[in-house]
């Protein structure tokens, strides 16, 4: 099991990103606009670096949804390996049939 604050703190990030998610993606394409004046996409760049860092969308850790594991995660199914071959074992995810000889 990770440790609860992580798993909290990586809760916080997913939220802040949602939040600023429209703000961000407007100021990314000012940025990126070529079209535009220089002056105009550096007021938009230094707006972007006001932001919160925690609200980039690359912060966010993929952890497990059962045991907040950061590692070995299966994104398909949300959880770690540890987590997907306990359930599997148990029988609780339909299709998975865990093999033995």
């Amino acid at each position: 099991m990770a440790k609860i604050s992580s798993v909290e703190k990586n809760k916080k990030r997913r939220k802040l990103v949602k939040q600023y998610a429209p703000k961000r993606e407007a100021l990314k394409e000012i940025v990126m606009n070529q079209d535009l004046p220089l002056d105009e996409r550096f007021r938009a760049q230094l707006k972007l670096a006001a932001l919160p860092r925690n609200s980039a969308r690359n912060r966010v850790r993929n952890r497990c949804e059962i045991t907040g594991r950061p590692r070995a995660y299966y994104r398909k199914l949300k959880m770690s390996r540890i987590a997907l071959r306990e359930l599997g074992s148990l029988g609780l995810i339909p299709g998975l049939v865990k093999s033995s000889w």
